[in-house]
Formats: C-alpha cells, sequence, structure tokens
C-alpha cells in the first residue's frame, strides 16, 4: 500500500530547552543565555516531520490531563495530524524532556517518560483502525517496549510497511531480536547501532559492519545514520550504500534524528524507492539543524524537495 498515509506510535511530550555557552561540570552552575518550551518526544516529532514531509498523519500515544499536554494536543491539531488515539492519563503527567544545547549545537537530553510509560498493547489495539488505513507504522522506544513489540506484530499481521527507530537503544542489545524479522526498515543513528551490535560505530565503514550485522539478526533493511556524514543502508539489493548529508550552518541538533525518520516515512509512504526516501531524509535531518528547538526546526516537504532534489519526490 502507498497511500501517503504514516500511523505513529511513541512518545509525546514537553521539551524544556536552554541554550548555554557549554556543558556544565559536575557541581557546577551555569548562567545559560536563553529558555524555550516546545512540544516534543520523539513519537511526537516524528509525527510532525512526517506531516510536514507530506505524509496523512495518526498518532498513537498517551498524554496526561495537564497543560502540558493541551501543548501537545493543539500543536497535534495545528499540524493536521489525526489525535483520536492520543489518551489523556488522569494518573500520571505529560512526559517532559530537559534539553541543554551548548555553543557548537550539541545537546545532552534526560526525558521523565511520565504517561508514555502507560501507553499498552490496549491503546494500541484500540487504534487498530488508523493502523490498518497507514501505508507505513512508525515506531520508537521512548514507550514501553512490551507495547512497541505489539504494535509491530499487529502492523505485521496488517501487512504495513515497519518502520523502527531504536532510540533510545535498550539495555540489552538482543531485546529487539524476537521482532527484527517483522521489521521492514530499522533506523538506528551510530550510538544506537553501536548498542545493538555490540561493536563502536563511527564511520561509513563501521556503519556499513553494523548494518549486516543487524540484517544478520532478522531485519529486512537497516538504515545506519551518521550525523553529517549522512547515512548508510542495507537491504536485499544493496549492500552498505553511503548517502551523503548536506552542508549546512548548525545551530541545533536536537531533532535532526525525528527529522530523519518523519521524512523518511513520509517518503516510503508515497511508494518511493528506498534509495531516493534515504536521501530525502538525509535532507531533512540537515534542514532541522538550522533551527533551535525540536518542532520548529522540523521542515516542510518543500523545503526538503527544494534542497535534496530541486522538485518534490
Amino acid at each position: 500500500m502507498t497511500n501517503g498515509r504514516v500511523a505513529v506510535v511513541g512518545s509525546l511530550n514537553c521539551d524544556l530547552v536552554m541554550k548555554a555557552p557549554r556543558r556544565p561540570a559536575p557541581g557546577e552552575t551555569l548562567l545559560g543565555t536563553s529558555f524555550h518550551v516546545f512540544v516534543g518526544g520523539k513519537g511526537c516529532n516524528q509525527a510532525i516531520a512526517s506531516a510536514r514531509a507530506g505524509a496523512a498523519v495518526s498518532m498513537v500515544g498517551r498524554i496526561g490531563t495537564d497543560a502540558f499536554g493541551d501543548m501537545v494536543l493543539a500543536k497535534l491539531d495545528a499540524t493536521s495530524i489525526d489525535r483520536t488515539f492520543v489518551a489523556r492519563d488522569v494518573e500520571r503527567r505529560t512526559g517532559v524532556a530537559d534539553i541543554l544545547v551548548d555553543a557548537n549545537g550539541d545537546n545532552s537530553i534526560v526525558v521523565a517518560p511520565e504517561a508514555n510509560a502507560r501507553l499498552s498493547a490496549t491503546d494500541v489495539a484500540l487504534a487498530r483502525g488508523a493502523i490498518s488505513n497507514a501505508a507505513v507504522v512508525l515506531l520508537q522506544l521512548e514507550i514501553p517496549l512490551a507495547t512497541v513489540k505489539h504494535a509491530v506484530k499487529l502492523a505485521r499481521a496488517l501487512g504495513k510497511t515497519v518502520v523502527l527507530n531504536p532510540a533510545p537503544a535498550p539495555n540489552d542489545p538482543r531485546a529487539l531480536d524476537d521482532v527484527l524479522s517483522d521489521i521492514d526498515l530499522l533506523v538506528p543513528n551510530h550510538i544506537e547501532a553501536a548498542a545493538l551490535v555490540g561493536v563502536r560505530v563511527h564511520d561509513i565503514a563501521t556503519a556499513r559492519d553494523a548494518c549486516r550485522a543487524l540484517r544478520a539478526r532478522g531485519a529486512r533493511a537497516v538504515i545506519v545514520t551518521l550525523g553529517e556524514e549522512g547515512a548508510v543502508f542495507s537491504n536485499d539489493e544493496h549492500d552498505g550504500v553511503h548517502v551523503a548529508s548536506f552542508g549546512v550552518p548548525v545551530v541545533d541538533t536536537t531533532a535532526a534524528g525525528d527529522a530523519f525518520c518523519g521524512a523518511l516515512a513520509a517518503s516510503i509512504s508515497r511508494g518511493v524507492d528506498l534509495a531516493r526516501s534515504v536521501r530525502f531524509a538525509c535532507a531533512a535531518g540537515a534542514l532541522a539543524c538550522t533551527t533551535l528547538g525540536a518542532e520548529p526546526s522540523l521542515p516542510s516537504r518543500e523545503a526538503i524537495a527544494a534542497l535534496t532534489f530541486g522538485g518534490a519526490p
């Protein structure tokens, strides 16, 4: 199915973003230069990224009944994302991420999952209609692993293209092995890939090795993202193909991975081949580095296409 529809099963947060000249040492207090509150969470970011990249998106997740939850719903509405299956939890707050961005645009993040930790297999089952209507189901690991696995199995049973961004990486490198064969595209960054394969991934050659290792364990296709070096992908037709990124002025790298995954899912949902979809996603990730904050940095389809091919793929 290539109907341009994406269902995202994942986290929804509010991001508390502070800029500072550098990261503080243990016990040190620094004066920051700015503070902002943005809607975030990997699931929410990737849903917004996918919608801005041209997909019709449904979101499956859980938030609190607090003001942060109201902010999340308002942003989903403003982005024309179907939030029918975003449940409001009366016992837990909306998830929060505390993000520090240094003068180089690099970031450190601490996430308190809160309501995200209670997204269940029942919530996923209730969203069966949204998953059934999608061409691509996109997931991450900021919700319970058991819920992710249930969603993967359901999506596979319904014949959907399943894309998993294994972020944050599980503590057990073999935690995903029982569902790897149900995943069409596994999309770790180099740090997550290293955690999954147990070997440092730091360049194109080691990214190729990681792709091969993960495919040998069952993943149908693997894309390892390498930041400013782009990405490497492997599937049945291609073994370790490197796709270069795009040179841009870096302001904040927070949402680059989410922009990549959302744009990738949107492109695949339209039936675009993997090589062109990865290039489109690399352009989205690069553009996301040019603006402060996760959600504000997620680029439009037009901007991505202009940087990538000079026209929409």
